[in-house]
């Protein structure tokens, strides 16, 4: 592949100044640099667990509110997704300019707030509207989460920060399917209890959503520690215009302001990606699909192992988790190396082959494992798998 397919035109940018390093100051001490890591890190953990509770809760969900397949993938899908869509490209704007830590902090309230809230949802609906706001604190997660480790970091040191960070997410990932599984177990069989003054009756899978979501409230505190960085390289822009009313009067104008900085912002984004759609296009189309890929088994892989094989949440949870902490990680590292092996051998599309050949081999053993005999056979034909697609994340 020639280096200029896929290059990005500087014309095509928007009409904003590039600046150097607005701070003299030194970076960030590693220790401090380490320790916003792992903060994050456990906020990512976190955002898995209240992400992914719903697979390992289909059977009761659907028991108790007399719901479909359709509607329970209504639940783990677009009512999720959309929101965090919407959102996601103004939430950016916003970590731009203001407080990417208080964003970060109050972004993991929410979802943690909303994910204890479906605890006392008691039906499709009011479930539908508690995932939507799952959805919307997570979407301030990516934003605010890259653009601090790039100020905290020097570029030749960042890789190692964002590879820690998928280190962290494949750790949090299975974590949440132990601790989700053990947790869905433990209520699976509990008596339901009514809560007192609002009179709402809790059953075991009800009681599962309001224990996983508090941990997240820690967490959001524990954000505070965290110390802004200072902002260096960035897209300046004119922003003299949006200072804040002085007032009531100017309430109006100011939020019209706003809005149509907001709505500059997407025409600008969307203009750039246009410009630019032949490097841009094939990548997000590939990324959609290694997300349905992951994503459709990771949401109904329980549900599977369960209807299929009989297996509990917490067996499925402890298998399914402790292979994303061991195996994925491997595959992540194993990926890299492949991918610097082709660039040393001078491939200029080294990094674009290794996601080709992992999502054309994941692919192959995900139409495998479901018709797969037993129970462990499909985990082992599930796993190599999740292995191929895990070389991408480098």
């Amino acid at each position: 592949m020639s280096t200029e397919a896929t290059k990005i035109s500087a014309d095509s940018l928007p009409d904003k100044s590039v600046t150097g390093d607005v701070t003299s100051e030194p970076w960030p001490s590693p220790s401090r640099a380490w320790y916003a890591v792992f903060v994050f890190a456990l906020a990512l953990m976190i955002n898995m667990l209240d992400r992914g509770i719903v697979s390992l809760l289909v059977g009761p969900i659907k028991r108790d509110l007399g719901l479909s397949d359709t509607q329970m993938g209504w639940l783990m899908g677009p009512a999720f997704i959309i929101f965090y869509m919407i959102l996601g490209l103004p939430i950016a704007m916003l970590v731009d300019y203001k407080s990417r830590r208080a964003i970060l902090g109050v972004g993991v309230m929410i979802w943690s707030f909303m994910t204890s809230l479906c605890g006392l949802a008691q039906g499709f609906g009011q479930l539908f509207v508690c995932r939507i706001g799952v959805g919307s604190g997570e979407a301030c997660s990516g934003p605010a989460t890259f653009s601090m480790l790039a100020d905290l970091f020097p570029k030749e040191k960042l890789p190692r920060a964002i590879a820690m960070l998928n280190f962290g997410f494949y750790a949090g990932n299975g974590l949440a399917l132990i601790i989700g599984g053990t947790i869905a177990q433990a209520f699976a069989n509990a008596p339901p209890v009514t809560l007192p003054l609002i009179g709402v009756t809790m059953r075991g899978w009800q009681m599962t959503f309001f224990v996983v979501g508090l941990p997240g409230l820690i967490v959001a505190a524990l954000m505070a520690t965290v110390r802004e960085p200072k902002r260096r390289g960035r897209i300046s822009a004119n922003t003299s215009d949006l200072t804040k009313p002085d007032s009531i009067r100017d309430v109006f104008d100011f939020l019209i302001k706003i809005i149509w900085a907001v709505l500059t912002n997407i025409r600008d984004v969307f203009a750039f990606l246009s410009k630019n759609r032949t490097t841009f296009a094939p990548i997000f189309i590939g990324m959609g699909i290694q997300v349905v890929m992951a994503y459709g088994a990771l949401n109904w892989g329980p549900a599977f192992y369960i209807r299929t094989f009989g297996w509990t949440p917490k067996e499925y949870g402890l298998v399914q988790g402790l292979i994303t902490i061991t195996i994925l990680p491997i595959g992540t590292l194993f990926g890299s190396i492949l991918a610097e092996r082709f660039a040393r051998a001078g491939r200029d599309d080294a990094n674009l082959r290794v996601v080709l050949i992992g999502k054309l081999a994941a692919l192959s053993f995900g139409i495998m494992f479901p018709f797969m005999s037993n129970a462990y056979l499909a985990v082992a034909v599930s796993t190599i798998g999740l292995f191929c697609l895990s070389w991408t994340a480098a």
